[in-house]
């Protein structure tokens, strides 16, 4: 269930636009939030409507949770969000699944169930945020993570997002394109310049929408 918004003041985002590519990045993170402290919410919010204000499109899973308050805060600036859902309809999605559709401009019905929905949301991102999360967050990590996709885990936020530090140490996996950071204008300056730099060296070839 979507947890209530919390009442903690939210931090502060910028109002630069972003004037180089549309890039699209992906909000990750739990859908069920009883292990996710209130200052994920706040994060999530922000991060969308920083996404937003950079003229950036937010990707989704179209879910509830963390992806949800990224989508809220993105429209309430004004920006574009694009769900994936693991179900194919519009009908299974929200009678099946039980997933929302409000705060989305678009919802590709992928009818592929989670792991593939993963898979797919992944692909098409430049740019992930991981906030809180459980397995599915872990399981679409490891997607962007084994593709070099840029991306920031914003530690604090619990869940997913306080271990992944720790599991790439422990398997000696390297540190990727990664970096933690809790700052929502800084997660997102951060991102845009790393893709940018992903994009000059290789072409800009990516896959669009």
């Amino acid at each position: 269930m979507i947890n209530k918004k919390p009442t903690a003041s939210k931090p502060k985002v910028s109002r630069k636009i972003n004037k180089g590519p549309k890039y699209k990045i992906c909000v990750s993170g739990a859908a069920s939030t009883g292990h996710c402290p209130k200052e994920a919410f706040i994060w999530a919010d922000a991060i969308g409507r920083e996404i937003a204000n950079r003229g950036c499109i937010l990707l989704t899973g179209a879910t509830t949770g963390i992806p949800y308050f990224a989508a809220k805060g993105a429209k309430a600036a004004g920006g574009e969000v694009i769900g994936f859902s693991p179900a194919a309809s519009r009908a299974a999605h929200v009678k099946t699944y039980r997933l929302p559709t409000d705060y989305h401009d678009l919802i590709f019905y992928t009818t592929s169930d989670y792991a593939t929905r993963d898979l797919l949301l992944m692909r098409f991102s430049d740019g992930i945020v991981t906030i809180c999360g459980r397995t599915g967050t872990l399981n679409e990590f490891t997607v962007g993570f084994d593709d070099e996709t840029p991306m920031a885990v914003m530690e604090g936020s619990g869940g997913t997002a306080d271990l992944i530090r720790e599991i790439l140490e422990k398997v000696h996996q390297g540190s990727g394109n990664l970096f933690y950071e809790s700052d929502p204008v800084k997660v997102v300056d951060e991102l845009i310049r790393r893709i940018d730099e992903k994009e000059e060296k290789s072409g800009g070839k990516n896959i669009s929408l």
